[in-house]
């Protein structure tokens, strides 16, 4: 059986979803401070069978444990977390408390409990560092001034000490570029809250004219002077995840870290796409100075990926915007 921390999120449900069509046994641990169980009631329906589901902050290791007790649990999928680059410069305490505790608690379980395999998401930003070619040798810029990218690193800090410690772990670390789209058919996606913390949620909002235009940042070192990022289909990251459980099990220990990452675009470029697919003027305005750091490349080189991991990307921007759009529109409907 495998375990989903953040499980009703939106990559968390995607993974769920695709190891239970791969037939896979799974349960799901979320707190629900980013989901709803809506996402639970669709996966069931979708999959029809009875979801395990688990309202725990996995902050509580005494909970945590019980869970594993209960559960024939072997593997650990964590996504969940807290993930805005933007909204832990506002509120760093809560995302070093959330990110930091969460991953502690995990281990300790997992280790009291003999549970050994992990599959950790982070992020390439915690490089900390601006390009489109970063590579998993690239050492990661402990300075660079933000909550979240320092929280992740310590996460990443915190696991590989732990590993170090038994010769029985098997952990992958995923470092995930930007992450949208929809499951096919639009049976499943990205349920936008009314103040997205992502840019294409933010963009469909305009495109479905539930928000008058977006806020444009033009002082990036770049072409267009808007940030450049990789985007990749929440399937391509299920598939990743896919590839990684496959190649953990063959192995007798180790920790690793891989890059998942899609193909590169600016925000500017994002928006034509958008406007695009959905047939709609995106309005933009200028953004008002934005005072925080923020890198102005974010992308990565995915050949370790490749060649460990038999693992690449197949879809493209294109694919991600109107399966996302196609989700979007029929919650619009209620559906």
């Amino acid at each position: 059986m495998i375990l989903v921390t953040g499980g009703l999120g939106f990559i968390g449900s995607h993974i769920a979803l695709s190891l239970m069509a791969h037939g896979q046994e799974v349960i799901i641990v979320d707190n629900l401070s980013n989901a709803n169980l809506q996402t639970l009631e669709r996966l069931e329906y979708i999959s029809g069978s009875y979801v395990p589901f688990v309202k725990i902050d996995i902050r509580n290791t005494p909970a945590l444990n019980k869970v594993f007790e209960q559960y024939s649990v072997e593997v650990v999928i964590h996504t969940a977390g807290f993930k805005s680059i933007e909204e832990s410069a506002l509120k760093p305490l809560e995302y070093y408390n959330d990110n930091v505790s969460c991953i502690m608690s995990l281990l300790r379980a997992m280790q009291r409990t003999g549970i050994r395999t992990l599959i950790h998401l982070s992020s390439l930003a915690v490089y900390g560092q601006s390009s489109l070619i970063l590579t998993e040798d690239v050492p990661f810029n402990y300075s660079y001034p933000n909550p979240y990218v320092k929280s992740q690193q310590m996460v990443e800090e915190i696991i590989r000490d732990t590993a170090l410690t038994d010769s029985e772990w098997k952990i992958a670390i995923l470092r995930l570029c930007n992450i949208a789209g929809a499951f096919e058919h639009a049976v499943l996606g990205e349920f936008v809250a009314p103040l997205p913390k992502n840019i294409i949620p933010l963009v469909l909002q305009a495109a479905a004219r539930q928000r008058e235009y977006i806020e444009l940042r033009q002082q990036a070192q770049t072409l267009d002077r808007t940030v450049e990022r990789s985007f990749l289909h929440v399937l391509d990251c299920c598939d990743a995840i896919m590839a990684t459980l496959k190649w953990l099990r063959i192995q007798p220990y180790t920790c690793d870290a891989f890059n998942i990452a899609g193909q590169n675009m600016s925000i500017r470029a994002l928006l034509s796409e958008v406007a695009k697919v959905t047939q709609t003027e995106i309005k933009t305005i200028d953004a008002p100075f934005y005072s925080y750091a923020e890198m102005d490349q974010v992308g990565a080189t995915a050949e370790k990926a490749h060649e460990i991991l038999q693992w690449q990307p197949k879809r493209s921007i294109t694919q991600i915007v109107e399966d996302g759009w196609r989700f979007y529109q029929q919650t619009l409907k209620g559906h």
